[in-house]
């Protein structure tokens, strides 16, 4: 397992379009996700320990933010052939288990993890209503394990670019296991 941090947030860096197979048997787009005030992407796994630790905190920021007109998504690009906990069919497992509020959809060419420049899980994309990138920081201050009483820096950041059409000009890289990227031929 590599740890990673991904570069610091490219602001008004458009959002690139995908239309990627869900658990819950639906396809689903850049457009479908999108909520009026903005979409949150997050490029996710099951077997990431750094994934596993915030998945609850993921699951309640992206219900709040539902209220703040942010839609969310979340792609898992890793190759299962790797990591057998990250395939779909435990991907519908794990999103019927946690409740997840989102589309939670497989990029199984890697293409979409290639066109953000995804480089870890978590690793999240924060646009605003005109989808141009306004936050890509981390969770909170959590890494492997729960901060108590920490900020909670995605949910503040998109809360702002909600109201403002803005992110916040500071912002903490997040953290996490590096994609799992298939074999080139």
């Amino acid at each position: 397992m590599v740890s990673l941090q991904p570069p610091v947030c490219d602001f008004g860096w458009k959002a690139r379009d995908f239309d990627l197979p869900g658990v819950d048997g639906r396809r689903h787009t850049l457009h479908s996700a999108r909520g009026r005030s903005g979409l949150l992407v997050m490029f996710i796994c099951n077997h990431c320990p750094y994934v596993k630790s915030i998945r609850d905190r993921i699951v309640r920021d992206t219900r709040e933010l539902l209220q703040h007109g942010i839609g969310s998504i979340a792609i898992m690009s890793n190759d299962p052939a790797e990591y057998a906990e990250d395939s779909f069919d435990n991907m519908r497992k794990v999103a019927q288990e946690f409740a997840f509020p989102f589309p939670y959809v497989w990029d199984e060419t890697q293409q979409t993890a290639r066109d953000y420049g995804a480089v870890c899980t978590p690793d999240f994309f924060g646009f605003n209503a005109r989808l141009e990138l306004q936050y890509r920081g981390r969770l909170d201050a959590s890494r492997k394990e729960q901060v108590t009483g920490a900020p909670r820096d995605l949910f503040n950041a998109m809360v702002q670019v909600a109201q403002t059409g803005k992110g916040p000009l500071e912002q903490i890289a997040s953290m996490g296991c590096s994609i799992k990227w298939k074999d080139e031929p």
